[in-house]
């Protein structure tokens, strides 16, 4: 049974993570990397062909977790309570994986994605038809329970905790634990009319 490597994948991402959340795309380098970790350079390009294979590794593995833990709590037969407790989640994500939230809000042209192989170029595209996937198998149920169109029903999906993140992340700081609560309110108003003043 071979030694596990020194620097594994994951300890170079979780580094990576660290450099783009303190200074951007741009402290992101081959060369910061190797010494946040303390690595030789060889290492680190052995693992990564190079910058942007590097960056490609972030967004990839950074989206990947983001949609798993969204599937998880959407489900594949979602009900509306299942829809509001996912819009908060988005939330909550962001707020226990701040460094995450950041590269996500950046979004992948930011990292660098028309200078990433095809191959990289490809997988990021199939994240991206993941995430409609997911979306496309929720919308079915959810519409037959509210009677709301696809427009509306990806407002309260997409739309909704977007709007609700996207400041704090601008000003490079997690949303605040009460944004959840805001936002799965506002989700179940319009997904079901509950708390809506009709005066």
């Amino acid at each position: 049974m071979g030694r596990p490597p020194r620097f594994p994948v994951d300890d170079l991402l979780d580094a990576a993570l660290q450099l783009f959340a303190a200074g951007g795309t741009e402290a992101v380098t081959m060369s910061a990397l190797a010494r946040a970790v303390g690595a030789p350079s060889g290492s680190v390009y052995h693992r990564f062909s190079g910058r942007p294979a590097l960056l490609a590794a972030l967004w990839l593995r950074t989206v990947r977790r983001f949609q798993s833990d969204y599937r998880a709590v959407l489900g594949d037969e979602p009900s509306v309570a299942d829809v509001v407790e996912a819009t908060a989640s988005v939330v909550r994500w962001c707020r226990s994986n701040p460094a995450a939230a950041q590269v996500l809000y950046a979004g992948k042209r930011a990292l660098g994605f028309d200078t990433w192989s095809a191959e990289d170029r490809a997988a990021a595209d199939r994240t991206d038809a993941d995430l409609d996937g997911i979306l496309r198998t929720a919308l079915r149920p959810v519409r037959a329970a509210t009677g709301l169109g696809t427009d509306e029903l990806l407002l309260v999906l997409i739309d909704l905790p977007y709007a609700a993140v996207r400041r704090y992340l601008a000003q490079g700081r997690p949303p605040p634990v009460s944004a959840a609560g805001l936002v799965a309110r506002a989700a179940r108003t319009l997904l079901t009319g509950e708390g809506k003043n009709d005066g």
